[in-house]
């Protein structure tokens, strides 16, 4: 199967440019870049053919209406279309937009371009809402030149149940549901990171319940294991949670004081800001006596940096109410460093934690997000989740769920 990938990867770096590229090398990367593209066999039967498809050089632009943006996206399209000739590419593989105008408009033209082209249409729903907002904040014409121009496509790949809606809206003839993957970031887990994670909560039960510990299980539990350290990871916004989650941790210490206990929690801050607004706000918040002794705020990490603060976390906190949001990768980090999760009752996350989950609170509810700081601390050590990141989120089977559903569309 030849398939015509028109999707950007990092940077900028996020969620969905981190699947397409890792969507790209499990499938054998670009085969343009390939020097003898008849000798080398293509991982799973699918060779790809890429169009980088970036529009935006960083975070703070994406969404900004520029000249140079229709330009590159007319040189994408073109591009597309020659290698639809050159190497008989006949599958489209597409991202479309979450709810916000300018991105559908960009989706038209793209579809308006370049579907003539092609045989099959592949949508890869990797935001969520888009069904809603057409109905609730658009003109009827607008909603008709959507439908027209995004008329029935071959399959749409969805991430979870209340994805559906945005692919039935769009009357895609089939529905794949596909779970997001990523390579085991902690696969020394069981030798290095849970025993460490159980020591620590044993021993701060220990140190709640008043009983005193020896230096030796001190010194297990990392030294410090009445600072629950709760991590934010995520681009720094007030729609992904930034300021929810200080507020909660300023609460939950307040709290915890009340009841004169010895805990105290500590938050680290991750990720960069899009807007310089929120960033002016949140330097302001950090100048309070009440914020500033404990929060930390490390900038956009990566690689071994990333690694060691998900390693030393005792929580993840992520309480986003962010439009497109839908499976996002930092919480499935989260789970595959078997932290505990208290993150919002929006739109996909739900499904993605296990039944009945205790971490679960309501969008921009500081005091909720509090409540589940404190009952996790008390509750859970995270092993669950690590279970659930096995059992359904590693790259392995991501890469072959999504392969068998592209294989569907030769046999429609």
């Amino acid at each position: 199967m030849k398939l015509l990938v028109f999707a950007h990867v990092p940077p900028p770096h996020h969620g969905q440019s981190y699947m397409v590229r890792l969507m790209l090398n499990g499938f054998g990367g670009d085969r343009r870049e390939k020097k003898d593209r008849t000798q080398e066999p293509s991982p799973f039967g699918i060779e790809c053919y890429h169009v980088n498809a970036q529009l935006s050089k960083t975070l703070e632009n994406i969404g900004e209406i520029q000249s140079i943006k229709l330009v590159r996206l007319f040189l994408f399209c073109l591009e597309a279309v020659w290698c639809r000739f050159r190497y008989g590419v006949d599958t489209f593989y597409y991202v479309p937009a979450p709810g916000k105008r300018v991105a559908l408009y960009r989706d038209w033209l793209v579809m308006f371009l370049c579907r003539p082209f092609f045989k099959n249409i592949i949508l890869h729903w990797h935001a969520a809402g888009m069904a809603k907002w057409l109905e609730t904040a658009v003109q009827i014409r607008t909603r008709a030149a959507t439908y027209r121009l995004f008329k029935p496509v071959d399959l749409s790949i969805v991430l979870s149940r209340f994805n559906v809606a945005d692919a039935e809206k769009l009357l895609s003839r089939r529905i794949c549901v596909v779970n997001n993957g990523i390579p085991d970031p902690c696969p020394d887990f069981a030798t290095s990171v849970q025993p460490r994670r159980r020591a620590r909560f044993a021993a701060r039960a220990r140190l709640l319940a008043g009983e005193k510990l020896g230096a030796g299980e001190m010194v297990a539990a990392g030294g410090d294991p009445q600072i629950i350290k709760v991590l934010f990871l995520a681009h720094c916004s007030r729609e992904k949670g930034l300021f929810t989650a200080m507020e909660g941790v300023m609460l939950a210490n307040r709290q915890l004081a009340a009841r004169g206990s010895m805990a105290r929690m500590k938050l680290t801050i991750a990720g960069g800001f899009v807007t310089a607004e929120e960033k002016t706000e949140f330097d302001r918040m950090l100048q309070a006596r009440e914020y500033a002794g404990d929060m930390e705020y490390l900038g956009f990490v990566s690689g071994g940096q990333k690694e060691h603060i998900l390693r030393e976390a005792d929580v993840f906190c992520f309480p986003t109410c962010y439009y497109g949001e839908n499976q996002p990768v930092n919480l499935i980090e989260a789970m595959a460093f078997g932290l505990p999760i208290v993150t919002t009752r929006w739109r996909s996350l739900p499904e993605m934690l296990p039944p009945d989950y205790p971490g679960l609170v309501d969008p921009q509810s500081p005091e909720q997000v509090a409540a589940g700081l404190i009952r996790l601390m008390n509750d859970r050590s995270g092993e669950t989740m690590r279970e659930n990141f096995l059992g359904r989120f590693t790259l392995e089977r991501h890469l072959e769920n999504l392969a068998r559903a592209f294989h569907g569309v030769e046999n429609i």
